[in-house]
């Protein structure tokens, strides 16, 4: 069932580096990374509904409603403000599941600014950025809704100015469970914290590194296998826990060249980096 009205975009992320610092006594890792807001978006629905209920209009393979993060959302916020009124809600999915993009939580931070504002409910960014961080550790980035400087376990947020730049992602056809890489026992916990000044965003070889691709390449074959290629091509990096690979360009020709040249069976798409979450003014 598709919803009347306007449609509200989820952008994705791409995670420029990342860095395990350390890990907190209850299990939870420190982290530091940049996030880039990319334009390749889920696009989201919505209806009002009178009867306070919280329904999906779209299904979402392998997910039940009660694990949705957008039902979740509304719900969240729904309970916090006390109103009386629901929502259907509709996913167009069109970044990949387990992908280290942020679909997910990028749909939850769309539905908390869109039934703030569709409900009245007045809670300012802040508030929202604190339900956020109930949902899941993404989710205030993109309520924040520029790309950022992270530290913590993704709950401290400092504007990161970025230069204009094209990405192509690539999608090896594989999801990549988050936990399982963080719980791994190789995996690097101890990285050097650095500082945001001394941060380039032309992925070039040296400091900034991703701690979990080494992981996840050993453990997805398929995801090395794209990470190599891409190496080939000039780099590459692995975006959050994967299963995504991305490479930097200064135009959208050279994106799309490269991605001309990809092997049978690779998978991506090119997108251009925002400045700024496409809902920032609402």
């Amino acid at each position: 069932m598709r919803l009347p009205g306007p449609d509200y975009p989820a952008p994705a992320k791409l995670n420029l580096f990342l860095h395990v610092v350390g890990r907190r006594a209850d299990g939870y890792h420190l982290l530091q990374s940049a996030f880039a807001l990319i334009d390749a978006a889920d696009r989201l629905r919505f209806a009002v509904r009178e009867d306070g209920a919280i329904r999906r209009a779209s299904e979402l393979a392998g997910v039940p409603a009660e694990s949705d993060l957008v039902v979740r959302a509304a719900r969240l916020l729904q309970a916090e403000a006390g109103t009386r009124l629901g929502a259907d809600i509709e996913v167009e999915k069109n970044l990949p599941l387990g992908g280290g993009v942020g679909g997910g939580s990028s749909d939850a931070a769309t539905t908390l600014l869109v039934l703030n504002r569709l409900w009245a409910t007045g809670l300012d960014r802040d508030a929202l950025r604190a339900l956020g961080a109930r949902l899941g550790a993404d989710v205030p980035f993109f309520v924040f809704g520029r790309n950022a400087w992270v530290e913590g376990v993704g709950d401290r947020l400092t504007a990161l100015d970025l230069p204009p730049a094209w990405y192509l992602v690539l999608v090896p056809p594989v999801a990549v469970p988050t936990g399982e890489i963080f719980a791994a026992p190789e995996l690097t916990r101890d990285t050097e914290p650095l500082k945001m000044e001394d941060f380039s965003a032309h992925l070039a070889p040296g400091r900034f590194r991703n701690d979990l691709e080494a992981v996840v390449a050993a453990k997805y074959p398929v995801v090395r296998e794209h990470l190599e290629w891409l190496a080939g091509q000039g780099g590459g990096r692995l975006t959050g826990s994967g299963a995504c690979v991305f490479a930097r360009f200064g135009d959208r020709a050279s994106a799309e060249g490269v991605l001309a040249r990809a092997p049978g069976g690779m998978k991506g798409f090119v997108a251009r980096g925002l400045e700024h979450h496409p809902l920032r003014d609402l």
